[in-house]
């Protein structure tokens, strides 16, 4: 039986180093989750302990399960790759197809004008600016991540298309049936792990546009704002997910094992639909729909150092979540001790 002793160890000197709140770390391989750790604190006060059901916001972790709410609906016919935006959201002016908006091609990444914070919190006002929004580039024709606005872009098709908010559809269609521990939309906020350490993050180096596409409105990155109950309740499923590590590493296990999706739309989904210098982050990217992809296989970071995605060619799924925002030095760390463990060679 392989031991795993020397991933626990890396684990372990991780969170010792963390100097706010803890982390969760989870792999599944062979049909079973044979890693699943957590450690550290849940409160800022380093008073309460990080249990093995504790959730915490790993922002863009979030976008593949909104991605993944749509992906379900173009399965059951109701929702075409290719048709125009417009013909599921009248209102919506961007020349954008489904496919550009899944794949971050749609060029919809900041607002024109000043919004305040309050509009995170109102669902239809946030979508009625995101409909009225000139892209940023023609759709199609250039790439760039729409870091605060992919889970409303996504979400209101699923509403239109369902007439269920994109939590409620996550939680009945997609997380409930598959005991995936992940929630946009917190109710129950006891198991909630505080953000720390957002002061840190470093924006130096990035094109201007990622300052207009992640500071209107503002908050995102200020703990007062994310660590408060509103921000935690509402949907804002680009980034405010909240969820297990095992919660994460469970829906690509799901994957893996062809649960959810046909093995077409999987494959159309997990292959680059779009590859060159993200406008908004300002490095090469290449997007599936509603997944980064690369070499070893598909998934999405976050902001802070979170990580989920899945390495099909190896046949595992691995989930890195914490709330002490740090770099992902972490999870290439934890990703190269799971790798020797089981014998696999580092890509």
């Amino acid at each position: 039986m392989t031991s795993f002793e020397p991933v626990r160890h890396v684990f372990d000197d991780i969170v010792r180093a963390q100097p706010g709140t803890g982390a969760a770390f989870c792999v599944w391989y062979d049909g079973d989750f044979v890693i699943d750790l957590h450690g550290g604190f849940a409160d800022a006060r380093r008073t309460r302990e990080w249990r093995p059901d504790s959730i915490v916001q790993p922002y863009s972790v979030t976008k593949p399960f909104a991605a993944m709410c749509a992906l379900l609906l173009v399965e059951r016919g109701l929702l075409d790759l290719d048709a125009p935006m417009s013909r599921y959201w009248p209102e919506f002016r961007a020349p954008a197809t489904v496919r550009h908006v899944l794949s971050h091609q749609a060029g919809v990444v900041a607002l024109s004008r000043p919004a305040p914070t309050e509009v995170f919190f109102d669902w239809d006002r946030l979508c009625a600016l995101l409909a009225d929004q000139e892209p940023e580039w023609l759709p199609g024709e250039d790439l760039g991540e729409s870091a605060m606005f992919f889970g409303h872009l996504v979400g209101e098709l699923v509403r239109r298309i369902d007439g269920r908010t994109l939590g409620e559809f996550l939680r009945a269609e997609i997380c409930g049936p598959n005991e995936l521990d992940f929630l946009v939309g917190v109710r129950d906020q006891s198991r909630v792990v505080d953000l720390t350490g957002l002061e840190s993050l470093d924006s130096t180096g990035k094109p201007e546009l990622y300052r207009r596409a992640t500071a209107n409105p503002p908050g995102a990155f200020d703990a007062a704002v994310v660590n408060s109950a509103g921000w935690r309740a509402a949907e804002i499923p680009a980034i405010n997910g909240h969820g297990t590590a095992r919660g994460v590493c469970g829906l690509y296990a799901a994957l893996l094992q062809g649960k959810l999706l046909s093995p077409g739309l999987l494959a159309e989904a997990t292959t680059a639909q779009c590859t060159g210098i993200d406008r908004v982050f300002g490095g090469e990217s290449s997007w599936g729909l509603g997944f980064g992809v690369d070499d070893s296989g598909y998934g999405m970071g976050g902001v802070g150092g979170n990580y989920g995605g899945a390495c099909p060619k190896d046949g595992y799924a691995i989930a890195f979540v914490t709330g002490s925002a740090g770099d992902f030095d972490r999870i290439d760390r934890l990703d190269t001790a799971t790798r020797d463990c089981l014998d696999l060679p580092h890509p």
